[in-house]
């Protein structure tokens, strides 16, 4: 299905732009993540805060970043998802999508995403990585029209940043080698999502699973932000929950969504619309990584992440019946931007 907000976002001609996406393979057996994270700012190449990055959480949620600063080597699908960014490589074309095996023998650092592929290298950082996924959920209800995560008015430019979940659940089926150490896995849970825009919000807080022990095939992406609104900021919040070939959705428009998250460790979401209510708690003891967002200055070290949460959800109907009660504790759970020096009621 085509997912809304799949295709690169910029005009060609603005230079305050930035595009990130995330995509993450989970390894429940260990109990580890990999979470991939690629950006590009000012793709005109005329500011200090021009260029590209690739960052990865790995295995005990160790962080690297490997950057890309030449803009022309960067390209991006404007029609679906697709982008890439080449390194060091010995290839006189135009930077595009290559077969598997050519990425191999031409790339020598870089990598290269579609909605089914994932490619990559990175040898300074010892790391390579090449894996297919199945897409299994997008947003929306299943079988339908797939939607956009901030709703209609996404397609205008008034948001600051866009914000897109691409693909809420899939089988991934390949290899990451890892300092090291070749980890390979069949139908492992992945994720993938993505922003846009001038610069993340003020401040955030996002939630994340899709591999549950004892609950298959559920999937739960819930966040907050304090963005822009044209001239104005506003709080908002969702919950988007795949279940069962059903999609649970809390947005703005149709629900009441309240929170209440601590600077680190604590993040309690309850939201409830006219026939569902549902309760998130996510909890950890690590001190999670810090990882770059793009802001207003270049990438700055202002996230704080953890892929080993615990988090459980309490999902029922209006008048009480149970839907869903589980919990998991391969949780993405994230803190970012200005203002976390005491914990966010609303």
């Amino acid at each position: 299905m085509q997912i809304p907000h799949s295709g690169y976002h910029w005009n060609g001609v603005d230079p305050d732009f930035f595009e990130g996406w995330y995509f993450r393979v989970t390894l429940p057996k260990i109990g580890e993540s990999f979470a991939f994270m690629y950006s590009i700012e000012d793709p005109l190449g005329k500011s200090d805060r021009s260029g590209g990055a690739a960052q990865i959480l790995g295995i005990n949620e160790q962080h690297l970043i490997c950057t890309f600063p030449d803009v022309r080597k960067f390209w991006a699908a404007k029609d679906g998802l697709g982008l890439g960014h080449w390194g060091e490589t010995n290839l006189t074309i135009e930077p595009q999508l290559l077969a598997i095996d050519e990425f191999d023998r031409s790339i020598t650092d870089g990598y290269q995403v579609t909605a089914t592929l994932h490619q990559g290298a990175l040898p300074s950082q010892d790391c390579r990585w090449c894996y297919h996924t199945v897409p299994v959920y997008s947003w929306g209800q299943p079988q339908q029209t797939q939607q956009a995560t901030a709703g209609i008015l996404s397609y205008l430019p008034i948001f600051e940043p866009g914000w897109q979940i691409l693909m809420a659940h899939g089988l991934a089926t390949g290899w990451i080698e890892w300092r090291g150490e070749r980890y390979e896995f069949t139908n492992a849970p992945a994720y993938s999502e993505k922003n846009w825009g001038r610069s993340f919000p003020q401040k955030w807080f996002w939630v994340n699973c899709n591999s549950f022990d004892e609950t298959v095939g559920l999937a739960i992406t819930a966040g907050g932000g304090r963005r822009k609104v044209l001239w104005m900021t506003e709080e908002v919040g969702l919950v988007g929950i795949h279940y069962r070939d059903r999609f649970y959705e809390f947005v703005p428009w149709n629900s009441q969504i309240s929170w209440q998250i601590q600077p680190w460790g604590e993040w309690r979401i309850q939201a409830t619309s006219q026939d569902f209510q549902v309760e998130l708690i996510g909890m950890t003891d690590l001190p999670g990584t810090m990882v770059n967002t793009p802001t207003d200055r270049g990438l700055v070290m202002c996230c704080r992440d953890t892929l080993k949460g615990v988090l459980s959800i309490d999902l029922q109907t209006i008048q009480g019946d149970s839907i869903i009660k589980a919990s998991s504790n391969n949780a993405g759970l994230e803190v970012g931007g200005d203002g976390w020096d005491r914990g966010w009621v609303k």
